[in-house]
Parts: structure tokens; C-alpha cells; sequence
């Protein structure tokens, strides 16, 4: 029996819809520039291979009304995303293998400090403090259903204002080919969470702001920056 120098932390969960089953987070990681407009108003235009970056499991803010506006920051912005929940992993997987590992799926935000983000790509440095800070994750339960299709519409809007829309479809690499790059880069295994990319129209938030992001068929997340 293993003795612990302090009592261990409590797993990170995400609840899943329609079951007292809770969803053990092994951890998150995230795309970068999956579609091709956000891509352009990020200052890229191509279809190179998806990049990933990650943020610490117990970053997910699962089901919350409301998120603390985070410091060190002045630039806060939103990124709605499809999330997909794991059930299985492995390595190097094929894309029919990849979509087997599907357990289901969410809806999230990546919240993102881009000033601290803009400054650590300037000077070629990681972006752990622009993308993976406390609740920079907000997430819904998780729905266990087949894939969205691809006309299903993300969208995310501030104080009732559309700001970010666009399509499943929309993706430069889908769900599967995703998941299947993911496992050339890391074994993959039950409870990762893949945030799988935000259409265009991403901006600021500031205190006092309502957001609410929804994938059709998916889920609808809301919450206020406090």
C-alpha cells in the first residue's frame, strides 16, 4: 500500500449527461488553428498537420454559472470548441481505429490569456501561462452520442451578441483525424479530452460579460466572468 506524503488530490471530473457516472479527466489537450478562417485571423493559411498544446485536467470548470476573471492578464479571450471524451486510447491508431476511442462529446470554451500568449510566442516560449490556468476550461457534461454532423452549427455569443459562428464541417482535420494524430504524438487512453479547434470571430471578454457557446445536437454552455 502506497503512503503519501499528503492526501492525494481529487480527480478531476466532468459529469456525464443522463448518468450519476462521473468522467474522470486523465488529462486535455487542444488544437491549434482547426479551422481555416480562424486560422487566416490567426495569421496562418494553410493545411498543415494539426498542432497541439495542453492545459492541466483540473482545468475543466465543469457546469458553472459563473468563472473568476483570471490575473495576470488584460486580453481575455474566448474559443468555442467541440470537445471529444475518450473511453479507450493507444498509439499511432488508424482513423477508424481513433474513432473507436470515442466515449462522446462536449462543448467547451478555451479560455485564453493572449497577451501572455502573444508575449511567449514573441520570444519562442511555451504558452502553459497564455492557455493553462485555473478554469481556463469550462466544459458541459458530457453527451454519449454518435458524432455531430457535419452541418451542426458552433457558435458562442457575448451579452446575447453572436460573435464566433461556424460548422463540424468547418474543421481542416476532423474528429478522427484528429484523435489518430494525438496517438502519433502521445498514448492516448481513457479520460483525455481533445478540445478540437474554434471557428473564427474569437475576442475579449471582461468582467461582467455572459457567454454562452452551444454545439447543435451537443450541448449549450453558459456562464459570467466575475
Amino acid at each position: 500500500m502506497t503512503t503519501y506524503a499528503f492526501p492525494p488530490h481529487a480527480i478531476p471530473t466532468v459529469p456525464v449527461e443522463g448518468s450519476d457516472a462521473a468522467f474522470p479527466v486523465r488529462r486535455i489537450l487542444c488544437v491549434g488553428r482547426n479551422y481555416a478562417a480562424h486560422a487566416r485571423e490567426m495569421g496562418a493559411d494553410s493545411r498543415d498537420p494539426p498542432f497541439f498544446f495542453s492545459k492541466p485536467a483540473d482545468a475543466v470548470a465543469p457546469l458553472k454559472g459563473q468563472i473568476a476573471y483570471p490575473p495576470a492578464t488584460g486580453d481575455l479571450h474566448h474559443e468555442i470548441e467541440l470537445v471529444v471524451a475518450l473511453k479507450s486510447g493507444g498509439a499511432n491508431l488508424s482513423v477508424e481505429q481513433a474513432l473507436e476511442t470515442v466515449f462522446g462529446y462536449a462543448v467547451g470554451v478555451d479560455l485564453t490569456r493572449r497577451d501572455l500568449q502573444g508575449a511567449a510566442k514573441a520570444k519562442g516560449q511555451p504558452w502553459e501561462a497564455g492557455k493553462a490556468f485555473d478554469e481556463s476550461a469550462p466544459i458541459t457534461a458530457i453527451r454519449v452520442m454518435d458524432a455531430p454532423p457535419p452541418e451542426a452549427a458552433v457558435t458562442l455569443s457575448v451579452n446575447g451578441q453572436e460573435r464566433q459562428r461556424g460548422e463540424v464541417g468547418d474543421m481542416i482535420w476532423n474528429v478522427g483525424e484528429v484523435i489518430a494524430k494525438a496517438s502519433e504524438l502521445w498514448t492516448l487512453a481513457a479520460g483525455d479530452l481533445i478540445f478540437t479547434g474554434t471557428p473564427e470571430g474569437v475576442g475579449a471578454i471582461v468582467r461582467g460579460d455572459k457567454v454562452v457557446g452551444e454545439v447543435e445536437g451537443v450541448g449549450r454552455l453558459e456562464f459570467t466572468l466575475v
